[in-house]
């Protein structure tokens, strides 16, 4: 009888593992990937576009990040030719063409429309947030887990998000970006229309953003996303003194 009792609670100890929630950092990383974070070297195109009922405003750029940093390169329209926005870690300068230094910025400042600075550069929310799995739901016919993100510090570009990721893909499909009060005050919507090889493996690769006010329906900006490759960065390439001479 005891050697019985032993035998179904270790049963019921590897039913229980083997229905164990999965661990909310690991989705993470699998998602950054598909945006391009914790990968050792890409480059890929941006065109931003933001509208709203009093008109549009194009942005067209460039960027290249490893596995910790991006360069956001400008490439039209014409006034913001050859600026750039260096990412290092968390920390965010602004540097432009007959500037004598690097200017410090933040990642949260709004770039055009909804887009802030930290949305153009490649996503790391498995370092830049402690995650939290809430539950498993249903969104856009897609079983998703809903993982609750909160900024490990005060350097990064949002206070507090929710984030779905797909099951099945392991993607990012859609996020809410809130306050520090707690007020929703945008959302986004994400396509994987892209793939790139890592590892001898196929990832799917964003293709689309598309970042809507939470009160205002008619602010609506979207990040399309093209020519993505993966290859080596110099590291120089991120050296502000460098920048600086």
């Amino acid at each position: 009888m005891l050697k019985l009792k032993s035998t179904l609670a270790l049963l019921a100890l590897l039913a229980g593992a083997a229905h164990a929630a999965p661990d909310a950092k690991e989705i993470l990383q699998h998602a950054d990937m598909a945006r391009g974070g914790g990968l050792p070297g890409l480059t890929w195109s941006i065109e931003l576009e933001a509208r709203d009922e009093e008109g549009e405003q194009k942005r067209s750029m460039t960027v290249k990040a490893d596995a910790n940093n991006n360069i956001v390169e400008f490439l039209a329209p014409e006034k913001v030719k050859g600026q750039q926005m260096v990412m290092l870690g968390r920390n965010m300068w602004f540097v432009r063409p007959g500037l004598s230094k690097p200017v410090p910025m933040s990642p949260r400042q709004r770039l055009i429309g909804m887009a802030s600075n930290g949305d153009v550069a490649s996503t790391n929310y498995s370092g830049d947030y402690s995650a939290r799995l809430l539950k498993e739901e249903n969104i856009n016919n897609e079983d998703c887990y809903l993982l609750e993100l909160n900024a490990a510090s005060k350097g990064v570009t949002y206070d507090r998000i929710l984030y779905w990721v797909s099951k099945k893909r392991g993607v990012g499909v859609k996020a809410e970006f809130y306050t520090l009060s707690g007020k929703l005050f945008k959302f986004a919507e994400f396509e994987y229309g892209n793939d790139i090889r890592h590892e001898g493996k196929k990832i799917p690769f964003v293709s689309k953003m598309t970042i809507h006010d939470a009160i205002d329906k008619s602010k609506i900006t979207t990040l399309a996303y093209s020519a993505i490759k993966v290859v080596r960065i110099d590291p120089a390439i991120f050296n502000l003194n460098i920048r600086a001479d």
